[in-house]
């Protein structure tokens, strides 16, 4: 790797930015293109001092890269794509040049599932250096204790999340399906990504293809709560570990969450392993660390070594973030974009602000969320809110009308539920329904993937 001259298509993206971090620790030339650069990966960029363009264009694979690297955001027709395969220039995927560049001679720890990807691999990847192990790491967002998203490391041990979205426009199948994985950690399984895969028997083959890679002296440890999860991987021919909360020989007893987090006991197969006051809350992080003690016990650490990696564990940027408290109304920001973890995160946020009004704010953003896969389940999601603010479909055109989720419907489900609910499809009035109607121990949860038109700072401004 060192020495290559390697080009980023795409360098923008969370996932690409980290790659190009990776490479560039390994020693190669790294140059990168994006159609428009936003913080924090621009930031990031800049402090690696890479040599970044704005735009595609053919000009930016001259002088010719050894090899050139095409995110899975990047399209037929785009300019340094068409120009990659007319002059047959060496290229590939980010997926495949973790596998041939990052990956051999390590073992290869993949994080997979539906739900919790990006939190359970950057918790495991705390565990670990807390513990001196030096793992390297590839996440899918920005962790509050590691300093960056990525890192070669120098112990054995590489943590990567799993993503089961495709992997190029040349590439249709999973990302994972590259990462090779020595140990491969396995939460929830459902239908997701409605815009690549068809219903859950689809979802379900891919998963079931992961577990086919571990090898029989490997490790698969799998969330037994869920029964999905265990049909998918009901074939292994690898070791299994089984976590849950009431299923599996890992578990968690003893649940208290409060302001402070979430306390619980941790036994394995009947018998006490530990204890953890873990900072960030809900059911679904504890399960998140149970996988975690499964996987960080195979590299031989002890159980209070593990549980004081996970007691110290603050989560990741954008997973129930408290981005700001004004005139005692706090501003909450949150991933959340599929029923299960918005029902998830409204109910860790009424647990650790009991008795406090909630404010659920979503925006469908997401491909799943745009469309109406979800149209009957999403009135459930909100039964800890007390008000819910729903915005437009973000890129409403994009979507056929009789495949896109209707807002007004979900609006007047809310109702019928005996919600407070408000459809506003600009930003600006919902900013101004929240200023003008919030009262001091309010709580406001705002819900999208994308960055929502900067609502949370023009909250705590227009709160202020």
């Amino acid at each position: 790797m060192a020495k290559e001259h390697i080009h980023l298509v795409g360098i923008g993206g969370t996932g690409m930015a980290a790659l190009a971090g990776l490479l560039h620790q390994g020693g190669a030339r790294v140059t990168g293109s994006d159609k428009a650069l936003y913080p924090p990966t621009s930031t990031l960029l800049a402090e690696l001092g890479l040599d970044v363009r704005v735009g595609f264009d053919p000009a930016n694979l001259d002088p010719k890269p050894d090899l050139v690297v095409i995110g899975n955001a990047i399209s037929r027709g785009n300019p340094e794509a068409e120009e990659v395969l007319n002059r047959s220039l060496a290229y590939t995927s980010m997926p495949g040049v973790i596998r041939e560049r990052i990956l051999p001679g390590r073992h290869s720890v993949v994080v997979a599932g539906t739900h919790g990807k990006t939190t359970t691999t950057s918790m495991l990847a705390w565990v670990l250096h807390q513990a001196g192990v030096r793992p390297g790491y590839l996440i899918g967002g920005l962790p509050q204790d590691l300093p960056r998203s990525f890192d070669l490391g120098e112990g054995r041990p590489f943590v990567i999340e799993g993503d089961e979205y495709d992997t190029a426009f040349f590439d249709k199948g999973p990302k994972f399906m590259h990462y090779r994985p020595d140990t491969a950690l396995l939460g929830t399984v459902e239908f997701d990504h409605a815009d690549i895969f068809r219903d859950l028997t689809h979802v379900k083959s891919v998963f079931g293809w992961l577990t086919n890679l571990v090898p029989g002296r490997g490790l698969l440890v799998r969330h037994e709560d869920c029964a999905v999860t265990r049909e998918v991987s009901a074939h292994a021919l690898s070791r299994v570990q089984g976590y849950g909360l009431t299923a599996g020989a890992w578990r968690a007893e003893d649940l208290v969450e409060g302001a402070g987090g979430i306390d619980f006991t941790i036994s394995h197969d009947g018998e006490r392993f530990g204890k953890v006051s873990m900072p960030v809350g809900g059911t679904h992080n504890v399960l998140n660390g149970l996988a975690v003690v499964a996987a960080a016990v195979e590299f031989g650490l002890d159980g209070e070594t593990i549980c004081r990696g996970l007691s110290t564990f603050r989560g990741v940027r954008r997973r129930l973030e408290v981005r700001g408290e004004v005139n005692g109304v706090a501003v909450l920001d949150d991933f959340a974009h599929h029923p299960t973890s918005i029902g998830l995160t409204l109910q860790s946020v009424r647990n650790r602000y009991p008795g406090r009004r909630i404010w659920a704010v979503l925006e469908p953003r997401s491909w799943s969320m745009r469309r109406n896969v979800f149209q009957d389940r999403l009135a459930e999601a909100f039964t800890d809110a007390d008000r819910v603010v729903l915005a437009e479909v973000f890129g409403l055109d994009a979507v056929p009308e009789e495949l896109r989720l209707d807002v007004p419907r979900l609006e007047s489900d809310l109702r019928q539920d005996g919600k407070e609910v408000w459809y506003l499809p600009d930003v600006d009035a919902i900013v101004r329904r929240i200023a003008d109607d919030a009262a001091p121990g309010d709580v406001v949860v705002v819900m999208s993937n994308g960055g929502f038109d900067g609502i949370h700072n023009r909250l705590l401004l227009a709160l202020a």
